[in-house]
């Protein structure tokens, strides 16, 4: 059985709020200064879904697929340390910058031209801007069944036993392979790599695509989206004490103050 799992680097959920800057005359994040990236922390409850099913005795390659810039593989390596079998790269200039729809089409060529795979996963959302649009226009894309938010997988044959998270609980569904499932931290943390895990990866190099490799130019990925602004926001907090002879003159004052900025 191949599985795909899609991951993002990310900037450090961790970064102290003093470390993040934005550069408004391009609308992008500074990275911060000696701050270094990490995989998205949903991705790798993607890579633990893959790695259970092994644990299970299932025979299965699990293939880490990013699409990205000058990638921190340090970082990425982390994903081949916790047991996954491949790290397959796209890496070219600007791709750091492009959109959710033109990484659909990236990640969707790649997925073919690598593939073909049974299973494709997902984390549930990505820590840098939270949209959770990613894995669901790739399972559109190709035309394949989709299951969020799973929370535990299983293998039957051909076919997926599968529990998701809803608000009051979960629900069980069955899907058919090949199939493509967002994975929610309810699965479980992570493990941790160990000093064999972490001494394999060091030795193992990234099998990396160009945008040409996959049959695309960059007028491919043209934004669907146009991006205003983007800035840290400003908070300016205002005080005003109101004053009485006693607690029910005070209420009195506060509600003509209140009725003064039409709040009532």
């Amino acid at each position: 059985m191949r599985i795909a799992v899609l991951a993002k680097q990310v900037p450090d959920p961790e970064t102290p709020p003093s470390q993040f800057k934005i550069d408004e005359s391009t609308n992008s994040v500074v990275p911060p200064s000696g701050v270094p990236p990490v995989v998205n922390g949903f991705d790798l409850n993607a890579v633990e879904a893959a790695l259970l099913l092994k644990d299970a005795g299932i025979d299965v390659e699990i293939s880490v697929l990013s699409v990205g810039t000058d990638f921190a593989l340090d970082a990425l390596k982390k994903t081949l340390a916790m047991g996954a079998d491949r790290l397959v790269l796209v890496d070219e200039a600007g791709l750091d910058r492009i959109d959710a729809a033109a990484t659909v089409k990236v990640l969707t060529a790649l997925l073919e031209k690598d593939g073909p795979f049974d299973l494709v996963l997902g984390g549930r959302q990505a820590s840098d801007w939270d949209q959770a649009h990613v894995v669901l226009g790739v399972a559109e894309s190709l035309g394949i069944p989709l299951v969020t938010l799973v929370q535990k997988l299983e293998v039957d044959g051909e076919s997926l036993n599968i529990q998701r998270v809803i608000p009051d609980g979960y629900q069980e569904v069955t899907c058919p392979t090949p199939a493509v499932l967002t994975v929610t931290n309810e699965l479980g943390e992570a493990r941790y790599p160990n000093l064999r895990g972490i001494m394999q990866a060091s030795r193992k190099q990234p099998d990396t695509y160009s945008l040409a490799d996959l049959e695309l130019t960059e007028s491919d990925l043209e934004s669907k989206v146009k991006l205003e602004r983007l800035y840290i926001p400003e908070s300016n907090k205002q005080v005003e004490l109101i004053d009485g002879e006693d607690e029910a003159d005070a209420g009195r004052n506060l509600a003509l103050r209140l009725r003064e900025e039409k709040l009532i």
